[in-house]
C-alpha cells in the first residue's frame, strides 16, 4: 500500500515543480534569466532554447543581457523574443542583445497575478486528480482483496493528509508571487 502512495505523493510533487517552473516564467518588473526559458530560437533548421545557444546575463536589476555563442543567431534570437508573450523590446547592436526590463503598469501587475491564480489553480486541480486516482486504485485493491477495509481508511486519510498540505504549498507560493508581482 505504501508504494501507491509513495508513487501518486510523486506526482504531486511534480505538480508543485511544474508550477514553480510556470510562476518563473511570469515577468514580473525585475530582469531574471529564467523569464527566457521557454523561449525556443531557430538555430541551424531546429528549434534550441534559448540558453542553449546564448549567454543569459543580469548586470543591473532592470536590464538582460544575452550574448549568442554564434553571433549569426542574433537576428533569430530576436525574433524569437519579439514572438514570446513577454512584451519585451530587444536591442540589437552587433554583438549583444539588451533587454531593458520596463517597469510594470498597475493594470499589467492585476494582470499578472491573476494569471498567477489561474495557474495555481489549475495546480490545485491536479492534485487533487491525484488524490482521486489513488483513492480509486486503493478501492480496487480492496475490491480484489489485496487490501483491508482499514487499510483503505488509512489509504484515503493519507491522500487526504498529502492532497492537503500540497495545496497549502501551492498557496504560499502563490501568496509570495503575488507579492512579488504586485510590490515590485
Amino acid at each position: 500500500m505504501n508504494d501507491i502512495h509513495t508513487s501518486y505523493e510523486e506526482k504531486m510533487k511534480k505538480s508543485i515543480a511544474a508550477l514553480k517552473d510556470d510562476f518563473n516564467t511570469l515577468r514580473t518588473g525585475r530582469a531574471s534569466a529564467s523569464l527566457f526559458e521557454k523561449i525556443r530560437v531557430e538555430c541551424y533548421g531546429e528549434l534550441s532554447p534559448l540558453n542553449q545557444v546564448a549567454s543569459i546575463s543580469i548586470p543591473e536589476a532592470r536590464l538582460v543581457v544575452i550574448q549568442p555563442w554564434d553571433k549569426s543567431l542574433l537576428p533569430n534570437i530576436e525574433k524569437a523574443i519579439l514572438k514570446s508573450e513577454l512584451s519585451l523590446n530587444p536591442s540589437n547592436d552587433g554583438k549583444i542583445i539588451r533587454i531593458a526590463i520596463p517597469p510594470l503598469t498597475e493594470d499589467r501587475r492585476k494582470e499578472l497575478a491573476k494569471q498567477a491564480k489561474n495557474i495555481a489553480e489549475q495546480s490545485r486541480i491536479a492534485i487533487r486528480n491525484i488524490r482521486r486516482d489513488g483513492i480509486e486504485e486503493a478501492k480496487k485493491l480492496q475490491k480484489e482483496g489485496s487490501l483491508s477495509e482499514d487499510d483503505l481508511k488509512t489509504a484515503e486519510e493519507k491522500f487526504q493528509k498529502a492532497t492537503d498540505a500540497h495545496i497549502s504549498e501551492i498557496n504560499t507560493i502563490l501568496a509570495e508571487k503575488e507579492k512579488e508581482i504586485l510590490d515590485d
